[in-house]
């Protein structure tokens, strides 16, 4: 009521004006609404046909237009059209061109992964004995088993990496397996998987070669194949098969990338082994790739190997247990080689030759006499002897043939050198150390004293060479500390010496490993001495004209020092097993050291 009445007796004016007031106030927010809405609206984003007419619109005065540097545009086109160009270029290329496109991709990852095994193997060894090692003596307990620990991750990361990249990479890592005497165990009993037991590949890649170096599937020019391959090396896998006259066959398929990607491997070992040599100036082994690329360039060529299996089989024709399997020529091409399938153990399987009822020592004499002959007299040298390519099989006549397969990689020896080597050996058994300086330099090295133990691989000092058997682990040691004390000075006589020797050290390396693993039944050096001797011999013979006064005269000068050398090696050895006995009688009698003091013994 009182609102009411107020309402009621307020003038008529003053409502005119107060309704006024508020409509213009509402007027007026509402036309700030309006304005400020299209504004709102500008700030919206545009819609993508807005924005492309906006984008094709010339640009504001106020904007100034620059131009792209050349360089921008170049990096643009090529980073758009290189990869276009390459996918284009594959699509139509031929089978071949496409495997060469893949494998330069593939040969970039290569060359990381080896990089990348390389520093952590270094990093490894470096955390191990600068930072775990530090301040522990270095022959305790403790540092042994971290040692040991660091070399079976290093073995481990080197199999792993040749394994995945293959080709060169397992044939490096089957070389370094003859090197027992230098390497930790762990090394060795790992590094061995590599000696047949590479990657494999598959039936369709095997197909692809055939169809390309026969224009024929293998069941066509077999009448069995088996796609299962019973061994894979370095370059080729084996494939058991049989011919239509039914003869059983061995099929050695090299992989079908290997020659495509062989230069572009030997340029990444080299550009690796120079990277390490910057790093370790006194590990410099580029030199030897670079020497020995075109010997490892042969083993591609399997019509090569096939004509050194034929020549091989010609020089040791005399030696009636040693096998050559029989290439089979219709069957084979540069890549392919068919040969004839020989059934057989590794050479180093003691227990296989134990349950064939052979003997160790007449194994390990034919193993020395075969190789003794090539390195002495024919000059021919098979230069990959590893376990896996010398077998052992029972002969008609009860005792051990050695079947000698992969004969890709073979090297050759003058007959200059093959004489100073000849004598060299001699003269090292004699102790002529007059002798042992004249043919060492005839070899072309001056540190004959050193060259000696590398080439005996073992102590040539007076008093120190004993049978192999009696002092393998002392020899070992010795042989690894030698090593490390003289490293660049091994260096030095490795490059001072004719390049195919390089190949013949390999050789003497992997037999000597080979009769270590036998239990080395016999004595090496000693077998190797009578065999120079008697390769010198008849190299002198065939060297001189056969005058007959000439000829009689030079007979008995060879029969002479023959008769000579025999007395001083039977009088050596028997010296030799005198004084091992009566160390063994001291050492149990307590008088003397067991072992660890045998050589020092022996010195004074």
């Amino acid at each position: 009521m009182l609102q009411q009445k107020t309402r009621e007796s307020r003038p008529w004016g003053v409502g005119w004006w107060s309704c006024l007031c508020r409509s213009s106030l509402a007027e007026s927010q509402l036309c700030h609404f309006h304005a400020v809405l299209p504004q709102s609206r500008l700030k919206l984003p545009p819609s993508p046909a807005a924005f492309l007419r906006r984008s094709l619109r010339a640009p504001p005065a106020r904007w100034s237009w620059r131009p792209q540097p050349l360089w921008k545009k170049v990096l643009a086109a090529t980073a758009v059209g290189a990869p276009l160009l390459l996918g284009a270029r594959y699509l139509t290329a031929e089978p071949p061109e496409k495997r060469r496109m893949r494998l330069v991709a593939d040969g970039v990852g290569r060359f990381c992964r080896s990089l990348r095994v390389g520093l952590k193997i270094s990093l490894d060894y470096w955390w191990c004995t600068n930072v775990i090692l530090r301040g522990v003596e270095e022959n305790s307990p403790g540092y042994l088993e971290v040692m040991s620990a660091c070399h079976q991750r290093a073995a481990d990361a080197l199999v792993a990496g040749a394994i995945s990249n293959g080709g060169l990479y397992v044939k490096l890592g089957q070389g370094l397996c003859s090197f027992n005497h230098l390497l930790p165990p762990e090394y060795i009993r790992t590094l061995r998987v590599l000696e047949d037991r590479a990657l494999a590949r598959g039936l369709q890649e095997v197909d692809e070669l055939f169809l390309e170096d026969f224009q024929a599937p293998p069941h066509k020019l077999f009448q069995e194949f088996d796609y299962q391959p019973i061994a894979a090396a370095s370059l080729a896998q084996v494939h058991r098969a049989r011919l239509h006259d039914g003869t059983a066959v061995a099929v050695k398929v090299q992989y079908i990338d290997l020659r495509d990607r062989f230069d572009g491997d030997i340029h990444t070992l080299e550009l690796l082994l120079r990277l390490v040599e910057f790093m370790h100036p006194s590990f410099g082994f580029s030199w030897v790739l670079q020497d020995l690329k075109g010997t490892l360039a042969q083993e591609l060529d399997f019509e090569n190997e096939g004509r050194n299996a034929e020549r091989c089989a010609r020089d040791l024709q005399h030696f009636h247990y040693v096998v050559v399997p029989r290439v089979h020529w219709d069957t084979s091409s540069k890549r392919v080689l068919t040969a004839e399938f020989c059934e057989g153990c590794k050479i180093n399987d003691v227990e296989a030759i134990k349950s064939m009822g052979l003997a160790m020592q007449d194994i390990a004499e034919k193993l020395i006499q075969a190789f003794a002959e090539q390195i002495f007299y024919t000059g021919f040298i098979h230069s990959d002897p590893h376990p896996g390519n010398v077998l052992v099989r029972k002969g008609p006549d009860g005792k051990a043939q050695l079947v000698l397969l992969d004969h890709g990689l073979y090297q050759f020896l003058d007959q200059k050198d093959r004489s100073a080597l000849c004598q060299l050996w001699r003269a090292i058994i004699l102790r002529d150390d007059a002798a042992m300086k004249a043919h060492a330099a005839s070899l072309g090295v001056q540190d004959y004293f050193l060259f000696s133990e590398v080439l005996m691989q073992r102590p040539v000092r007076l008093g120190q060479l004993w049978r192999s058997h009696l002092l393998s682990r002392e020899e070992a040691a010795y042989m690894q500390a030698m090593a490390r004390e003289h490293f660049e000075d091994i260096m030095a006589v490795l490059k001072a010496l004719p390049r195919p020797m390089l190949l013949v050290l390999r050789n003497v390396n992997t037999v000597r490993a080979i009769n270590t693993a036998l239990g080395a039944p016999v004595d090496r050096y000693f077998l190797m001495a009578k065999s120079a001797v008697r390769g010198w011999s008849r190299l002198a013979g065939e060297a001189q004209p056969s005058v007959y006064g000439a000829s009689l005269l030079r007979h008995a000068r060879v029969i002479w020092e023959m008769l000579k050398f025999e007395v001083a090696l039977r009088l050596e050895t028997m010296s030799m097993r005198l004084t091992a006995l009566l160390v063994r009688v001291l050492a149990s009698l307590g008088l003397m050291p067991s072992t660890e003091g045998l050589y020092e013994y022996l010195e004074t």
